[in-house]
């Protein structure tokens, strides 16, 4: 971000400016647009737009307004000048889409927490999982991490993190795939979520620039990292899960009573199938018990297993996504999504310890 320094007389002067901090982000090639002064939204619209415009054949972004917040961002140099100098005092937002960034919106505001199922989508977690002191999305994203071994995001000095007024942070990622594209979500979305009180802000979503002050307060960076670093790829592989891929959720999920294709790249060997055979039993006798089944345990149990299998060689990964989605919707047809959610985490849980059952060869 801009330095202080450098861009007010004094380093314990006031902060950059909005247009200074505005023309760094465009160097940076990130498309900004305006915020309303003080504020982390956008200014209003024209009054044309008040009234009615679909931003994608809204007249204004040709006509040089900022009408439609991020849908008007912009790298052009004129046009932020242009904008900063009818409103100093305007605030700068980030289009993370077309800037290809993937941002971790970490609250910490004071809710309810929510049942268990809801605060790592797609992840059982057990009664055995002490969760005294959960409060926050700093707690849930820790906790995916710890699940998958891996670092907590919010520590990661790598990447650009930046405190929010309210004591959250935002920790920005850049997408080092273009061809895939992530969508923005919130934390409390009961359809697409990364963890309870972790939002994500990429396609079709901003972030407040580092540096912007608000009426609350000041977006201020922590540690010495200024650019984000590559989304490391056990979260890619975590928004892939929670479908926030959308060709990946439309292509792994078929329409209720439509077959799976299954894609062979090699047999399972009889000793998989002899392994796997009695946990699918145990899914599709979930199908004559609605309630109290155990259904969710089951089928992370048996997906679990087929990780392992297939990270030994004894089962392709198609094959056993195949099997496990088949068997789930005998059971449970209405909840594909779901399905498709524990599916995925528990392979990719049991593919970190090989399974090589006895009497394979």
């Amino acid at each position: 971000m801009p330095d202080h320094a450098s861009a007010t007389p004094s380093a314990a002067s006031r902060p950059a400016d909005g247009h200074t901090i505005a023309r760094w982000c465009a160097r940076e090639g990130w498309p900004v647009h305006p915020l309303a002064p003080a504020q982390k939204t956008p200014p209003a619209n024209c009054a044309d737009c008040k009234v009615h415009h679909a931003p994608a054949t809204c007249p204004c972004r040709n006509a040089g307004r900022w009408c439609h917040g991020f849908h008007a961002a912009t790298t052009a140099p004129g046009l932020i000048d242009a904008w900063w100098s009818t409103q100093p005092r305007f605030g700068v937002g980030v289009s993370c889409g077309p800037a290809e960034l993937v941002v971790l919106d970490v609250d910490a505001h004071a809710a309810q927490v929510p049942e268990r199922a809801r605060l790592l989508p797609g992840i059982p977690i057990g009664p055995q999982v002490d969760l005294a002191g959960l409060a926050t999305g700093f707690d849930t994203l820790a906790l995916l991490a710890a699940l998958r071994g891996e670092q907590d995001p919010a520590a990661d000095e790598t990447t650009l993190r930046v405190r929010t007024p309210s004591g959250g942070l935002h920790i920005w990622y850049r997408n080092p795939d273009p061809a895939t594209r992530y969508r923005s979500s919130t934390g409390s979305s009961p359809r697409t979520a990364l963890a309870w009180q972790v939002d994500v802000r990429s396609d079709n979503g901003y972030i407040v620039a580092p540096g912007v002050r608000t009426a609350a307060g000041g977006y201020v960076p922590v540690s010495a990292a200024r650019e984000p670093a590559p989304l490391p790829a056990w979260l890619a592989a975590e928004l892939k899960r929670t479908g926030h891929v959308p060709e990946a959720v439309s292509a792994s999920l078929a329409p209720s009573g439509a077959p799976v294709p299954m894609r062979r790249s090699r047999p399972a060997t009889k000793a998989a199938e002899r392994l796997l055979e009695p946990l699918l039993a145990e899914v599709t006798a979930c199908r004559t018990v609605r309630e109290g089944a155990s259904f969710t345990e089951k089928l992370n149990r048996a997906a679990y297993t087929a990780g392992g299998l297939v990270e030994g060689g004894h089962l392709s990964g198609a094959d056993a996504r195949s099997l496990l989605a088949e068997t789930a919707r005998t059971a449970r047809p209405h909840q594909e999504r779901r399905n498709f959610m524990v599916i995925e985490s528990a392979l990719s849980a049991g593919a970190q310890r090989p399974l090589h059952p006895r009497g394979s060869s």
